[in-house]
């Protein structure tokens, strides 16, 4: 029997959190760790497009998608009808057993869509984390070599190699070294602080790989197109273009990490084609099978054909629900037009915050793509960061019901990342309600500058 849509309004029926969410926080707290720590107040019953209702019959609009997972929304029909099908036909059988012809018809899918020209293939995997730790191995076997570059301000998961690609420590590092050995850092592309152009910034980050490191040492330079977690720094123009016309200059192969950047997120079906770039090797997930957890490595026929038969693979990696689910996401993105709607999101972002930046210098950068957007709060005379302040406007905006999220190196920027179907009016009402915030605390002299 199906169900009333979900109201696409934002609603507050109780103080955030309302008597059903505070019991069963407490409830959490008592068998959850506390290093997991829910940043929303409320606990979801149901979500839909825009709208996440919780227990307590709130209505909160959604700006984080689930940090970036759910493109078409938490409960599409056609991907809950491809999940609900494939549970009745059978939910796993592992593909390194039992192959399903899904799985081949999803890499198939992915090599008609990613960025990289001539025959691709894919192995399918459960995380963005998982996905980056394979096209490390399998970039060691291609190359013959050990060493694995990434930048400054990168996120590429939480395992314990992914931790050692990963630059900020806390919460992702601190006290949980030693990490792998082999992976190097050095500086990419950050113009609001470096204010360097894309070949400036290329030529300083190749001179740290060749005097650091080593082009005969290095297997892999790995970056973000769009650096997530470090800031939604968008790298100067050109630069990209540069690093990857010097690695394959020089034998080395270039992983996107599409992860958070992937499927029509930034107005493009990945980042890369943006900058103009060709991976030689590209990481998936999040967005891939619309909350299902699924993640891929897809690269050029001859670098996947590296591995010897039987290192690529895991028990639940392309799980049949999961595939399922990515067809019929992919399917949705292609049929709503979902890259033009991700432009539009960007568009507004940049209209609203623009407007804002006028009389509030505060807002020094406003950046991203498409339904990738971020602001960088700052303090207007010493640029220091406002981390306080960015983190006193997220936790107010939930309260409020507008659920959003921060990041950033030094915690003061402010991201938006909502489901790419959310309506106009409901995404004008969530920034609305946080730059309303926002103009408020500039007469709040107490808000402490982070350094």
């Amino acid at each position: 029997m199906s169900r009333e849509p979900l109201d696409q309004s934002r609603k507050l029926v109780t103080e955030l959190p309302g008597p059903k969410a505070r019991e069963m926080r407490e409830r959490m707290e008592t068998y959850v760790p506390k290093a997991l720590s829910p940043s929303t107040p409320a606990f979801a019953s149901r979500v839909e497009g825009g709208i996440l209702e919780d227990v307590d019959g709130n209505r909160l609009i959604d700006l984080g998608a689930g940090i970036a997972v759910t493109t078409v929304g938490a409960s599409h029909p056609k991907v809950v009808e491809a999940v609900k099908q494939q549970v009745e036909d059978f939910t796993h059988t592992c593909f390194m057993v039992t192959p399903y012809d899904s799985y081949t018809q999803l890499a198939q899918r992915l090599d008609e869509l990613v960025p990289i020209s001539g025959q691709t293939r894919s192995v399918l995997l459960n995380s963005g984390a998982e996905a980056v730790e394979n096209a490390v191995k399998i970039a060691r076997a291609y190359t013959g070599k050990q060493a694995i570059a990434a930048f400054d301000h990168a996120y590429h998961g939480r395992t314990t190699l992914t931790m050692g690609l990963t630059a900020k420590n806390m919460p992702y590092k601190d006290s949980f070294g030693p990490f792998a050995s082999e992976l190097y850092r050095v500086p990419g592309s950050y113009p609001f602080r470096d204010g360097l152009s894309g070949e400036e910034a290329a030529a300083r980050t190749i001179s740290s790989l060749e005097s650091q490191i080593g082009a005969n040492n290095l297997a892999a330079v790995i970056m973000e197109p769009i650096q997530g977690e470090g800031g939604f720094i968008v790298p100067a123009e050109g630069f990209l273009a540069k690093v990857v016309e010097w690695c394959k200059a020089n034998d080395v192969l270039f992983i996107a990490d599409e992860v958070q950047t992937g499927f029509v997120r930034t107005g493009t079906w990945f980042a890369s084609e943006t900058e103009g770039i060709e991976p030689d090797l590209i990481t998936l997930a999040k967005g891939i099978a619309n909350g299902m957890p699924l993640s891929a490595v897809t690269g050029r026929a001859e670098v996947m054909d590296a591995v010897h038969p039987g290192g690529l693979g895991g028990t639940y990696g392309g799980n049949p629900v999961a595939v399922a689910a990515g067809l019929a996401a992919i399917e949705v993105m292609e049929e709503e037009n979902l890259t033009a709607k991700a432009t539009r999101i960007g568009e507004i972002i940049t209209d609203h915050f623009q407007q804002v930046q006028q009389d509030d210098p505060r807002v020094a950068d406003i950046r991203g793509r498409g339904a990738m957007m971020a602001v960088e709060l700052v303090d207007p005379e010493t640029k220091a960061p406002l981390a306080e302040l960015v983190n006193q406007i997220a936790v107010e905006a939930r309260k409020q019901g507008v659920i959003t999220l921060t990041a950033g190196t030094y915690g003061n920027v402010l991201r938006f990342l909502p489901p790419v179907v959310i309506g106009e009016d409901l995404l004008k009402e969530g920034l609305s309600v946080i730059t309303d915030i926002l103009a408020e605390t500039r007469s709040d002299q107490s808000v402490s500058v982070d350094a």
